[in-house]
């Protein structure tokens, strides 16, 4: 899946998500009376370089050529203003690394060198110094590397090759792009917190304050009656669309072999489409981009009822881009925000029982789901016990796309710290369980013992964003430019 692809329903389409990348040239001033007509033809490769940033669809924000310490200075200054989220600087030729250190430290982004040449080689019978400097593109990448670390910055990527038709530069650049749509995400979003951690969870536990500081989000805490005062508000009119929707995107099968796994009870369906419009509603009001949830309930009370009826409002939420993470695990749910901006999708999920004669371990979960990277139709089933929780009610049942997949699991170490959990595996064809949860045979190298040991010491939480396609290199860039404790368990 990416941001563009078509969606299973038009439900689910988006526009492409935001970003803002700031990007300046450089270049030395000593050259432009020495050869005329240089500077402007290395400021056309510039614009080529920028309309192929705008082609991925993010705002970019041009800072023009820095060919000399006080342009330099000003060029820092404008952009320092723009707010980006990545910064990248185009070497169209030499330049001194004093033309390049003050606008990244001005910007005080994440800083990715890019030094593409225009030509395939030089025309070495005809050559002069005039098509080497349009051509220069290298020469100044390890200055400007090493005056910014010895600044006590660290350069997030460095990017070399052809300016026109090179895989490696679009490949390159398409992952930092999704990098500065996490990285926009993460610094502006939102997340609510609806009741309380999963009694005994231990690994869901967590400091509210920690998503702030580390990333720059806010997090807020609301109640069950904020959900619960919207719900009631919702017209039966809007009920009645609501529940249109949910069957067109929806399949309803025949029981399979679990008994607790039965038909949707009609009336439950009902409050869960309320449910999932007062949800949309809540999203709304309070400007959230995503939110971690549970509430115990007891019998049958009004939040047991209200906590039971999330799932399809938190798996159409979480298909649009608005990550819900049940059992209160925010992790989890920045978790998902990242694999969503990535492309990947970001389904909530945790490890099931393993298949030693199919060498794969099912992967799902019975709580919300990225319906956007589901294979064919997602099932919906009534549930009679919600397994671990309190009453019954309507949940969701699919399988993922067959294909690359990725689990990220963000997890906490001893002094507090964040740590992102990796593994890239293949999502397989095959039967799933009919029990209203999502499953995935999920088979990651060398094989299901190993992988299983090596998950599990490296401490993530059993929750984890599930997404496709493989996605383990990009998740470690944004790790070091966030300063995050990276481990990849399948390299």
């Amino acid at each position: 899946m990416d941001n563009n692809s078509e969606a299973l329903h038009p439900y689910f389409q988006r526009q492409p998500l935001p970003a803002r990348i700031g990007v300046f040239a450089v270049g030395l001033e000593a050259y432009w009376p020495q050869f005329e007509g240089l500077r402007e033809e290395l400021l056309g490769y510039h614009r080529e370089f920028v309309d192929m940033l705008r082609a991925y669809g993010v705002e970019v924000v041009d800072g023009g050529l820095s060919d000399s310490p006080r342009k330099a200075a000003e060029v820092g200054d404008a952009l320092a203003g723009e707010d980006v989220d990545l910064l990248i600087c185009n070497v169209v030729t030499y330049s001194s690394s004093a033309n390049a250190l003050p606008v990244i430290q001005r910007v005080g982004r994440p800083v990715v060198l890019a030094g593409l040449q225009p030509a395939a080689a030089l025309d070495y019978a005809n050559a002069t110094t005039y098509a080497q400097l349009c051509n220069d593109n290298t020469t100044s990448l390890p200055e400007i590397c090493c005056a910014v670390r010895r600044a006590n910055i660290e350069i997030a990527d460095v990017i070399f090759g052809r300016l026109r038709d090179d895989s490696h530069v679009a490949e390159k650049l398409s992952q930092w792009v999704g990098i500065s749509r996490c990285l926009h995400s993460l610094r502006k979003a939102r997340l609510g917190l609806m009741g309380h951690t999963y009694e005994g969870m231990l690994d869901m536990n967590h400091d509210p304050t920690m998503f702030d500081g580390k990333f720059g989000m806010h997090v807020e805490h609301i109640e069950m009656d904020d959900l619960q005062h919207r719900a009631n508000a919702v017209a039966e009119s809007a009920v009645d669309e609501r529940l249109e929707l949910i069957r067109e995107i929806f399949h309803f099968p025949a029981p399979g072999s679990d008994p607790i796994a039965g038909p949707v009870d009609p009336d439950e369906l009902r409050w869960a489409a309320r449910v999932s419009l007062g949800m949309d509603k809540l999203m709304e009001d309070y400007a959230f981009d995503g939110m971690s949830y549970y509430y115990k309930g007891r019998d049958g009370n009004a939040n047991e009822r209200l906590g039971c009826s999330l799932i399809i409002g938190s798996s159409l939420l979480t298909g649009r881009g608005v990550p819900i993470a049940g059992e209160y695990d925010t992790k989890t749910c920045v978790a998902m925000l990242i694999m969503d901006r990535l492309g990947a999708g970001g389904s909530f999920a945790e490890l099931h029982p393993a298949d030693f004669n199919g060498d794969f371990v099912l992967v799902g979960h019975d709580g919300p789901h990225h319906i956007n990277i589901a294979d064919g139709q997602p099932v919906l089933r009534g549930l009679s016990v919600l397994h671990g929780k309190r009453g019954s009610g309507p949940s969701v049942e699919f399988a993922i796309k067959n294909g690359p997949i990725t689990i990220l699991g963000i997890t906490q170490t001893f002094d507090g710290r964040f740590k992102f959990v990796v593994a890239e595996g293949e999502s397989l064809p095959g039967i799933i369980p009919a029990t209203g949860n999502t499953n995935t045979r999920g088979k990651f190298p060398p094989d299901v013992r190993a992988f299983l040991e090596r998950w599990s010491i490296a401490g993530p939480t059993h929750h984890f964003a599930l997404g496709v396609g493989h996605r383990a290199e990009e998740i470690q860039k944004l790790a070091a430019v966030l300063d995050i404790e990276y481990e990849n368990v399948t390299q």
